[in-house]
């Protein structure tokens, strides 16, 4: 347990809106080793529409994951050749969205009440492709809170070749809540994914779910494979920072892996290299810099001058100012050498 060569020891979920290529680049700059995953790619967009917009990713991403959506074990297949083609590390199959639209699609969380369909769609795949292919689902649907469910859940799709389960230590209510709320209401009982793990030492067994600090990774690490983490990478990933070397170097003690922030000039460094990508993204393909700026917002996180700094990134009025005069501006603001929200040449908002 805990081999600090895993390819799953510690992870950046995947998510709706967020975890998109430019997200994934950003993240790589703080984090070389750990695993990032696409946001959530259905089927049926993979095999009727616009492959290279879903699938397309810098070489620098790696190790990155696919995250696929549907239940059909042959379109399942087809989409897994395609994740292999264009050269992904993992397909992941999402049995954890709790979603109305992804119920209407017949996947998601609504799947672990299908776990035969699931282990045909995982063996299928495995067929397809020399990738890892993995599962990631909750410990339960609705409000049955039963240990048996969840562990009948992972024997069943296990017969289909399925070796890595990324478990989200609550239940799913496919009734009454939102996903927003589904992330939040249903109780956290790591216990259950412990337990999990204690019952199938031959699979790895990653935890998902609340997890907010580093302390609380080490502390995981001690009864399960691996750790991803969600919103908090995303919003403040500074956390990120001191994973590679403390979690994921040998000689590593994670039960000292406080949360330590790294220093401005460390946030300077990365928000410089940030900028260079942007610019480059902006010449080669046309990419307004606001679709890109958005997903290090949490950059300057819980210091000095963050919200002011955020604010300018965010003001639409600057939508068509050049990105190295945005960042300039941001700066000042940070700084206090300008208000955030002092009044700007009109022209070039336009």
């Amino acid at each position: 347990m805990n081999h600090l060569d895993s390819p799953w020891r510690l992870s950046v979920a995947p998510m709706m809106e967020w975890t998109d290529r430019h997200c994934r680049h950003f993240h790589r700059l703080i984090t070389r080793h750990t695993r990032l995953y696409t946001e959530m790619v259905t089927t049926g967009a993979l095999l009727h529409g616009d492959v290279p917009k879903h699938l397309d990713f810098d070489a620098g991403e790696h190790p990155v994951a696919l995250q696929l959506g549907g239940c059909d074990p042959t379109e399942l297949a087809r989409s897994a050749k395609l994740a292999q083609t264009w050269g992904y590390d993992e397909v992941n199959l999402n049995c954890g969205c709790p979603s109305e639209r992804v119920q209407r699609g017949a996947f998601g969380a609504c799947l672990m009440r299908e776990a035969t369909l699931v282990r045909d769609g995982i063996a299928a795949m495995r067929e397809a492709v020399d990738l890892p292919v993995t599962v990631k689902h909750r410990i339960g649907v609705d409000r049955t809170e039963s240990y048996e469910f969840v562990r009948d859940f992972i024997g069943t799709v296990a017969e289909g070749g399925c070796r890595v389960f990324i478990v989200h230590a609550r239940n799913a209510w496919l009734q009454g809540l939102s996903p927003k709320e589904n992330r939040d209401i249903p109780p956290l009982r790591y216990e259950i994914v412990h337990r999990l793990k204690q019952e199938f030492p031959q699979f790895t067994i990653a935890l998902n779910g609340g997890i907010t600090r580093n302390a609380q990774i080490a502390e995981q690490l001690a009864s399960v494979d691996g750790v991803m983490v969600g919103r908090e990478a995303y919003h403040h990933p500074s956390l990120m920072a001191g994973w590679d070397a403390r979690f994921m170097q040998a000689g590593t003690a994670p039960a000292d892996a406080a949360d330590v922030e790294p220093d401005d000039g460390w946030r300077e460094a990365i928000e410089a290299r940030m900028l260079e990508y942007i610019a480059r993204q902006q010449a080669e393909h046309g990419i307004p810099w606001a679709h890109i700026a958005r997903h290090m917002l949490g950059l300057w996180h819980g210091r000095p001058g963050a919200r002011r700094w955020r604010q300018v990134w965010s003001d639409h009025r600057l939508k068509h100012t050049p990105v190295a005069e945005v960042a300039r501006l941001a700066t000042a603001a940070r700084r206090g050498t300008i208000a955030a929200d002092t009044p700007r040449d009109e022209t070039a908002c336009a």
